[in-house]
């Protein structure tokens, strides 16, 4: 309980803007502090007051890259973009919460040329902030799915997760097709979700989940909670109880993972609930500090590429990109989805995840 309320407060203070000491050294080497998996459901820091004149371009071969995961995916885009283009990519890897809070703490003294998070409430959150800017020209922009790339050109969707049910096959040989099946009795002390304080995807589902059934939708919680079901960890730590056997299901967990275990032969499957899920596009924004502009545009062209596309493909992630189908895992079209807006959803964030709280506690 005082983890999740540290965490609340945590997220309050966000909104007003963080008072960490700021950090002037970005890491070098890519690092594995997390991905999507462990996100959390953070909102974007406070703005200080930016340089009204557009930033000066570097004719320096480097670029600094923030990125959410997951696992080596921004490791293999970044060597793959070195190789293309000679620049250098400066990789910090981490949770898109961890992010944030970095580009919080180096607000006076900002490092990030492109920021790619898990979240696209909080790469909303960026853009509303003053702390993005446009690149209209970005290539193969109108190849992205519609709602992948926002009006003004600021925010891009390279890639998407899906939310659905991941079961055990040995011992489960009758999965519930939808989200409230697994209310019943039959499922009593078996299910599990990730916890939206450390997972931003689960958020984001949360989120989506009420925004499409109004207050009525915490009736599906308050009877999972009703039933037994627990909240493990982020969506790695909650998968585990499900690869383990402790659990029969998890609810809510990213879709990519259970594909990836799947392929490696561990006994799961995961389907998608017939009254819909969220997809939550992975947004990837140039930094309106950034001082290595065109670079930058180099790289969000980059994830658009064939090239990039083909590394989220076999990542067993949604390609952001509406002409590449993937033959891996379920596409767009195969997902049905719930009714959500993320404008509202990011408006209702703090509140959500306290009512969610509130009920597992």
């Amino acid at each position: 309980m005082k983890k999740i309320l540290s965490l609340l407060l945590m997220m309050v203070i966000l909104i007003a803007g963080f008072t960490g000491c700021a950090q002037n050294q970005v890491t070098k080497e890519a690092t594995t502090a997390g991905s999507e998996n462990t996100n959390n459901a953070v909102v974007a820091p406070q703005p200080v007051s930016q340089p009204t004149s557009e930033p000066v371009e570097s004719k320096s071969m480097t670029l600094v890259v923030y990125s959410a995961g997951p696992g080596g995916l921004a490791t293999g885009i970044a060597e793959a973009f070195e190789a293309e283009t000679g620049i250098k990519v400066e990789l910090f890897q981490a949770t898109s919460g961890k992010i944030l809070s970095k580009l919080e703490a180096e607000k006076n003294n900002p490092i990030a040329d492109v920021v790619v998070l898990a979240s696209w409430p909080s790469a909303m959150g960026l853009k509303d902030a003053g702390m993005t800017q446009a690149y209209p020209e970005a290539k193969n922009k109108e190849k992205l799915y519609s709602n992948f790339v926002d009006q003004d050109s600021h925010i891009f969707g390279y890639s998407a997760s899906a939310l659905g049910i991941t079961y055990n096959t040995n011992l489960v040989t009758n999965p519930g097709l939808d989200w409230k099946d697994y209310t019943g009795s039959e499922w009593t002390g078996k299910v599990n979700l990730p916890d939206p304080t450390l997972s931003g995807s689960c958020m984001d589902f949360i989120s989506g989940y009420i925004c499409n059934y109004g207050d009525d939708g915490w009736q599906l919680f308050s009877a999972l909670k009703d039933n037994d079901a627990s909240v493990n960890g982020a969506n790695t730590e909650a998968l585990e109880t499900v690869l383990t056997g402790a659990k029969s299901a998890v609810l809510a967990g990213v879709d990519y993972m259970a594909y990836s275990a799947k392929a490696k032969g561990e006994p799961i499957d995961i389907l998608y609930p017939t009254s819909g899920t969220v997809v939550n596009p992975r947004g990837a924004v140039i930094m309106k500090s950034s001082q290595n502009v065109e670079n930058a545009r180099l790289f969000i062209d980059f994830l658009l590429s064939d090239k990039a596309q083909g590394l989220v493909k076999d990542a067993y992630i949604i390609p952001g990109r509406s002409d590449i189908r993937c033959d891996n895992r379920a596409n767009m079209d195969e997902i049905p989805l719930l009714k959500y807006d993320w404008s509202i959803m990011t408006e209702a964030q703090i509140e959500n995840i306290e009512k969610f709280t509130a009920i597992f506690q």
